[in-house]
């Protein structure tokens, strides 16, 4: 894998390489971001106004002198610490059209690229992200908490936010960038760097 890993047609790449701080993993790329070219591109989309109030993204907005990180910062990001991937890499244009045995099928492939690029944090985004991806290491039919994980994959912790998703109407926008700031003080130093 390079540092832009292929992506099946139709969808997005990774933006991944070597000795990032996080990888979010999103469920799967919508069909509106693979036609605008970046992850998480509706402007409805929480991600990027929340993780630009968080401090986790603190660094980066001043690397990129803006205050505002927004979908086109996405590419660059992964020179600053964090970058992008999906538990599915097929777009849709519902997450619910994503089906279990492609949750499933995804796992290996999510793996393979946590032991590749060996990012100190893996951040899922919601828990039809995580779900397939933790019972399936795990065994278990017990469902996962937010928050940080016990699960490692190498020297990976995994984190599990909110889906960023407007139509996540259980966690408000304020809710979203706390869980990011949660992981800006994981990356401070709460867990050790194996």
């Amino acid at each position: 894998m390079s540092d832009l890993d292929f992506a099946p047609p139709g969808s997005l790449p990774d933006l991944l390489r070597q000795d990032l701080d996080v990888i979010f993993i999103g469920i799967n790329p919508s069909l509106y971001s693979v036609q605008q070219g970046h992850y998480f591109a509706r402007r409805t989309n929480r991600f990027w106004p929340a993780f630009s109030r968080s401090t986790l993204s603190l660094a980066a907005r001043r690397a990129l002198g803006v205050e505002t990180l927004l979908p086109e910062h996405d590419q660059l990001l992964p020179a600053l610490g964090f970058g992008f991937t999906d538990a599915v890499k097929r777009a849709s244009a519902r997450a619910t059209e994503v089906t279990p045995a492609e949750f499933v099928a995804g796992v290996e492939d999510l793996v393979a690229k946590l032991e590749t690029f060996a990012p100190r944090i893996a951040c899922f985004h919601g828990i039809m992200a995580y779900r397939p991806f933790f019972r399936a290491l795990t065994g278990t039919k017990n469902e996962p908490s937010l928050g940080l994980q016990t699960l490692r994959i190498g020297r990976s912790q995994l984190f599990l936010a909110p889906n960023p998703s407007p139509a996540n109407a259980h966690f408000t926008p304020a809710d979203q960038t706390r869980f990011y700031d949660d992981l800006a003080v994981c990356l401070k130093g709460n867990m050790p760097d194996i």
